[in-house]
């Protein structure tokens, strides 16, 4: 019995070899293919859950996003710097001959219109119109010291008083030293244009002015010269949003406290028509999730907001650049010709594309 169970055992013992030997050849690393399958294929299809959240709105949404990036990271070629000056330098005059305003709108047209397709896209005019208003600012901020330090005069106080700038306005506008040193305060003999300046210049000044009403500081100065460049100005209107719609008083600005922001003049478009208008507050939760809420906690801080109201934000050139599209696009393939804006010369000669200080200074 011992002798039959003994050879029973050597006779199977080549058997089990080979059904070992083909289980760790051939079994185990089929297993093993089969499993990375597996693990390759369910990293290269999300879930379902998660391809649902990304619906084509959300890709229109991104593609603004990333033309906000793109604007935020251009510089400016140092080169173009005198080109810049240059049509800052020459708009007056330009604009007082239609025939001078249309070789200034072509020569814009053409530096703006970086692929030379003889076409401005969105992202062609937008980024123009950023360039323009980051020099702009840094510019008004650099010339602000000069101006002031030349208006404070009487005393050199370092500070500039309103008697001290209405010398320089009367100046600055061809008025002779005996009218400057001792004129009429009711300006009897003046044109009806320049006293309207004046009162206009007043109540900028009364708006700048927070420690004494007849006396501007430096950065106050720049509040009533350039409010588009001034931080002070910036922060002031961001106090303005707190005060009207913060409702609860938390400090903070919820998605729908902001909803109710009047429309006009505020957003982006981000309807999938283009030329639909802007309404609603509806719009203004796109605003707020998409280009306000930064860290995404539903809720705006006055630094969010700031960086929301600052003109050197892209928003305000895209807005800027989708307004003069929707305009004048007559052919509605959502770029502009030569044609389209010289059909609209006004239009155009008051925008940021080409007077940019003065555009601000009619929006502030």
């Amino acid at each position: 019995m011992y002798f039959s169970y003994f050879i029973h055992k050597v006779n199977c013992k080549p058997d089990l070899r080979c059904f070992r030997f083909i289980r760790w050849t051939i079994v185990v690393p089929f297993v093993i293919y089969l499993s990375l399958l597996f693990f390759k294929y369910n990293r290269n299809m999300p879930l379902k859950s998660l391809t649902s959240t990304t619906s084509i709105q959300d890709d229109k949404e991104s593609m603004t996003e990333n033309l906000f990036i793109e604007l935020e990271a251009m510089t400016i070629d140092k080169r173009d710097l005198e080109h810049y000056k240059e049509i800052d330098q020459n708009i007056k005059n330009m604009k007082k001959n239609q025939e001078n305003s249309r070789i200034l709108l072509k020569d814009i047209f053409q530096r703006a219109d970086t692929d030379h397709d003889q076409l401005l896209d969105i992202q062609e005019l937008a980024r123009w119109i950023h360039t323009k208003i980051t020099d702009h600012i840094t510019r008004a901020m650099k010339e602000n010291i000069g101006l002031f330090t030349a208006i404070d005069n009487n005393p050199r106080n370092g500070e500039v008083s309103w008697e001290e700038y209405h010398a320089y306005f009367l100046r600055s506008h061809g008025f002779p030293e005996s009218y400057v040193s001792s004129h009429d305060k009711k300006h009897s003999d003046m044109s009806r244009t320049l006293k309207e300046n004046i009162m206009r210049d007043r109540a900028r000044w009364s708006e700048a002015a927070r420690n004494d009403p007849e006396r501007l500081a430096l950065d106050e100065f720049l509040a009533f010269t350039h409010p588009e460049s001034s931080h002070r100005a910036l922060l002031q209107m961001v106090e303005d949003l707190f005060e009207k719609f913060d409702r609860d008083g938390d400090e903070q600005l919820t998605e729908n406290e902001f909803s109710d922001l009047p429309a006009e003049g505020m957003g982006l478009e981000l309807k999938e028509d283009k030329h639909e208008v802007i309404g609603g507050s509806e719009d203004r939760r796109k605003e707020f999730r998409h280009l306000i809420d930064k860290n995404k906690n539903g809720k705006a801080d006055r630094t969010e907001l700031l960086m929301y109201i600052d003109p050197r934000n892209p928003r305000h050139a895209i807005q800027e650049a989708q307004h003069l599209i929707s305009v004048s696009d007559t052919n509605l393939d959502g770029k502009l010709n030569l044609s389209e804006i010289l059909s609209k010369m006004d239009l155009f000669l008051g925008s940021k594309m080409v007077d940019t200080e003065r555009s601000f200074h009619d929006e502030f």
